[in-house]
């Protein structure tokens, strides 16, 4: 008789067996500090400066980056589990908490660090990085590293969710409320352009998951290139519109290392504020864990196709924060929670449910370093979100 093969559930080492999601992307060198994805957004950056879309064409790319962002909230809307909020909703006070890191205190720190403008921010950098600290946390990046820092998987698998499904409606209410005429204002069209673009897309996906989740469960693999490809396309028209308006000639060397050493200091004092202030609130080490992880980071997956929807021409401009601090945060996250796993406290128990539940879709992108956790399928929050 033909022995069992024993199921392998998440630990230190990162999500495994059934609740391992195939990677849509080529394994880089463990060695490589530099997520692939990131990579192809540069590369796509690089092609929209030598051969930037212009005429018909940038019509033509228009186009299709609108219908890609309907594409890609459709998708995350047929994506999400119901049954993964059902079940977060007795952990209450940690989605408050993880809600409270993203929606309030990022903003806040967003709205001091205008005062960097004009002398160490441009005005349009200025815009990109309070933008950043509006979008919603990512999903699959929050449950990889809290699976290898030993935390309370589940816990981030449902607050990522929260996020990323209060971020369809707060990020654009926000920026319109904060960013001004920068990002549409409160006008019938900006409004109307969110609603047709985000919401209707979304919903759509939330009625039609019946008839079409089994599908996308099946096909995860390539529609998880359909994602990646889709956002791709978003930032090569964002950026050919950036060049053809000749906006980049606004940014020098010097403002970019400016900007660097900013968004450092905002991860690290995030970093903090998540971890020190869920010990103040009573929490236990696991769920402190999964409070870091998914209150400290921001999902590109959701804040790329938002900006195109909300910015227009000014995009790349709006998005170039939330780029660099989205590598930025998955080097940093990679290297605390190989220490958290060995940090000699002990590890939290991991409840039957998580590897399961860790392999339900996450939003579209969202992208973790190929030595943490495989690569997603965001959304909106999360397109590499995610």
């Amino acid at each position: 008789m033909t022995r069992p093969t024993p199921r392998r559930t998440a630990g230190p080492a990162g999500p495994v067996g059934p609740g391992r999601t195939a990677r849509t992307g080529p394994r880089l060198p463990s060695w490589l500090p530099v997520d692939g994805y990131v990579l192809a957004l540069l590369g796509t950056v690089a092609l929209a400066a030598l051969l930037p879309a212009s005429g018909a064409a940038a019509d033509v790319a228009e186009g299709a980056s609108t219908g890609a962002v309907a594409l890609l909230f459709f998708l995350y809307g047929a994506r999400l589990s119901t049954r993964e909020a059902l079940d977060g909703l007795r952990h209450w006070r940690l989605h408050l908490t993880v809600l409270g890191c993203t929606f309030l205190l990022f903003p806040l720190l967003g709205l001091a660090a205008q005062g960097l403008a004009p002398t160490v921010l441009t005005p349009q950098l200025a815009g990109g990085f309070l933008f950043l600290c509006l979008v919603p946390s990512t999903i699959q990046s929050s449950i990889a590293f809290t699976s290898i820092a030993r935390g309370n998987v589940p816990a981030a698998i449902c607050a990522g969710s929260f996020s990323s499904l209060a971020g369809i409606v707060l990020t654009p209410l926000l920026a319109a409320l904060l960013l001004g005429n920068s990002a549409g204002g409160l006008s019938a069209d900006a409004l109307l352009r969110i609603v047709l673009q985000l919401l209707v897309p979304f919903l759509a996906g939330r009625l039609l998951r019946r008839w079409v989740g089994g599908f996308l469960v099946r096909h995860k693999k390539a529609l998880g290139y359909v994602d990646r490809g889709s956002i791709l396309l978003v930032v090569y028209t964002a950026f050919s519109q950036g060049m053809v308006a000749g906006i980049w000639s606004l940014v020098t060397p010097a403002r970019l290392a400016l900007l660097l050493a900013a968004e450092a200091v905002l991860l690290a004092v995030m970093l903090s504020l998540t971890w020190y202030g869920a010990r103040l609130l009573g929490f236990d080490r696991a769920d402190r864990i999964a409070i870091q992880f998914a209150g400290s980071k921001k999902s590109l997956a959701a804040g790329l196709p938002m900006a195109s929807v909300l910015f227009g021409p000014h995009a790349s401009l709006a998005v170039l924060p939330l780029m660099l601090f989205h590598q930025m945060q998955l080097m940093v996250c990679a290297v605390i929670a190989k220490r958290r796993s060995h940090d000699g406290e002990p590890a939290a128990p991991q409840a039957a449910a998580s590897a399961s539940a860790a392999s339900e879709p996450a939003a579209p992108g969202s992208a973790v370093p190929p030595a943490a956790a495989p690569e997603p399928v965001p959304a909106p929050g999360d397109a590499t979100g995610r």
